[in-house]
């Protein structure tokens, strides 16, 4: 683990599941938090295990006012972002149950539903984002991480308006990264790598064994190192956590555990002006 003492990290959906075990780490390796989680009984309740080195703030990560408000009470705390991490998000259990038996094809749900899930999986980073960048630039450092999902998960039919809202999280990580290339701030997308022991996967049938699924403390070490100085040639990748193996260097972790974001290899496909 990489050591990131007396660094700021904004956590998003920190109050539980992964957000929470990323704010442990984060605490953990000496970093101050600002747990930001729609919730506000959740996260302050979360918050009571870590003292004077987090603070909790309730607020809609898609909502500019809020987001404001949210990056103010980080810097009024303990200064200026080092680094966001996108996380809040709704998961695919609102369109079907883990046997998927009773699954609602993607036309069949509601309109306010579609709007939702664009609003916790996609909307939250790029308000978030627009939060935090002009500090950032300004400063010439500064991480974000975006925690997207697996392909596979993006197109499966039975996730309803998840599985899109994650897709255009994934294609607004890679805009980002590129956007920030060569400015001293990187964008890079973080994932479990596969179902992970959150609320967002029902106790149910093949999960009902949690054991057998990916625990959020695998978040931690390829976290740590995204957010610290020894990372800062490191941009528009995405890291499967569950891969990442501490026993590694970070050059093997990097080939074994890392791909670009948005699987750019299958693009060149379009037929250009100039042939």
């Amino acid at each position: 683990m990489t050591p990131i003492e007396g660094k700021v990290a904004i956590v998003t959906g920190a109050g539980r599941g992964l957000g929470l075990a990323m704010t442990r780490g984060l605490v953990a390796a000496g970093a101050r938090v600002a747990m930001a989680e729609l919730d506000e009984d959740v996260v302050r309740a979360a918050a009571r295990e870590f003292g004077d080195s987090v603070i909790a703030v309730s607020g809609d990560v898609s909502n500019p006012n809020d987001a404001g408000r949210i990056v103010g009470e980080t810097v009024g705390a303990f200064g200026d972002p080092d680094a966001l991490v996108n996380n809040a998000g709704l998961g695919p259990q609102r369109f079907r149950s883990t046997d998927r038996s009773d699954v609602s094809m993607v036309w069949e749900i509601e309109l306010a539903d579609w709007l939702l899930y664009l609003d916790a999986n996609v909307t939250g980073h790029f308000v978030m984002t627009k939060a935090v960048m002009p500090g950032m630039l300004a400063r010439n450092r500064g991480r974000i991480v975006n925690v997207t999902t697996s392909f596979e998960t993006m197109i499966a039919y039975t996730n309803g308006a998840y599985g899109p809202s994650k897709a255009a999280a994934e294609a607004l990580a890679t805009m980002i990264a590129g956007g920030v290339a060569g400015t001293g701030v990187t964008c890079n997308v973080l994932i479990p790598g596969g179902p992970a022991d959150t609320r967002m996967i029902s106790a149910a049938g093949k999960y009902a064994n949690r054991a057998g699924l990916i625990q959020p403390e695998v978040m931690v070490p390829p976290l740590l190192y995204l957010l610290s100085d020894d990372s800062a040639g490191i941009n528009d990748r995405r890291i499967r956590a569950a891969v990442w193996d501490t026993k590694r260097t970070v050059e093997e972790n990097l080939d074994a555990a890392s791909a670009p974001i948005a699987w750019p290899q299958l693009g060149g496909q379009a037929i250009q002006p100039d042939g």
